[in-house]
């Protein structure tokens, strides 16, 4: 399949789905979603794959959910969902939740290679992979969204603070927390996640795949996927009250969002 929002590499045992839209800082396109989920599949059926990385092309890992661009625009008008509600739920629901949570349970390992700005959506997918490892120079805004894992994700009175502030989590920060596995220079950040992902791709595949499930498992008998499920509906109510009304009385989203605009303004530390 020829990909027009992404670009999918094999190396060995390694995958790589790299999202491809820099020049609107990797803001994740309807179009974008389904060819990752079309790509993630391919790796997963692929016997020779055993490890899938998560990348992104440019300076910025993903500026979140792409909310005006005249591409995604278009392709909105061309294959519009429902009017109303019904359509803004089955939209979140499909491409940021149902997603998302299938990415999350693929069969073999996952990284993220994070760099820049990961904001909000990008939060989401980051979190969905197995490992993280980031550059000295990423930066995570955390928000309530579809997939909403922080609460699991970091310390949950971390959590709170950073999502009440509205602040950025840096790199350094994210480690600490057990959000991100490892931080290497911006330089070496290719070389160093190729070089983990090709670590772990020399186990054997079956016991890789029992690991991640047993994992997962443990996770979800905790209450995982059902908080994921359940925070989606409080996402739906929190958009309802804001940018959805706006959107359905053909006001549009804002060009960025509230959250997104105070933590870019708060002072560096």
């Amino acid at each position: 399949m020829k990909y027009e929002a992404i670009l999918y590499e094999q190396h060995g045992a390694v995958a790589k789905v790299i999202t491809n839209r820099p020049r609107y800082k990797n803001a994740q396109s309807r179009l974008m979603i389904e060819e990752m989920d079309h790509a993630f599949a391919a790796a997963n059926a692929d016997e020779d794959v055993r490890v899938i990385v998560l990348a992104a092309a440019g300076d910025t890992f993903s500026s979140g959910h792409d909310i005006g661009t005249p591409e995604e625009r278009a392709d909105m008008r061309r294959r519009p969902f429902p009017k109303g509600v019904r359509g803004e739920y089955a939209l979140s629901r499909h491409l940021f939740l149902d997603m998302t949570l299938r990415w999350r349970d693929l069969d073999k390992p996952t990284i993220a290679q994070v760099q820049g700005m990961c904001i909000f959506g990008g939060w989401m997918f980051a979190a969905a992979m197995d490992l993280i490892v980031a550059a000295d120079d990423a930066r995570f805004l955390p928000a309530l969204m579809q997939y909403f894992s922080i609460p699991w994700d970091i310390p949950i009175r971390k959590a709170k603070e950073a999502m009440f502030r509205s602040r950025f989590i840096d790199a350094e920060e994210a480690c600490r927390l057990g959000f991100v596995n490892m931080v290497v220079s911006r330089e070496r950040l290719e070389e160093e996640t190729m070089a983990l992902a090709n670590e772990i791709a020399e186990n054997d595949p079956f016991t890789l795949r029992m690991l991640k499930w047993a994992a997962n498992s443990a996770q979800d008998a905790m209450g995982f996927t059902n908080s994921i499920r359940n925070a989606h509906s409080h996402y739906m109510v929190h958009g309802l009250d804001s940018y959805t009304r706006d959107k359905l009385e053909g006001k549009g989203f804002p060009k960025v969002m509230p959250g997104v605009t105070r933590a870019l303004k708060a002072p560096a530390k």
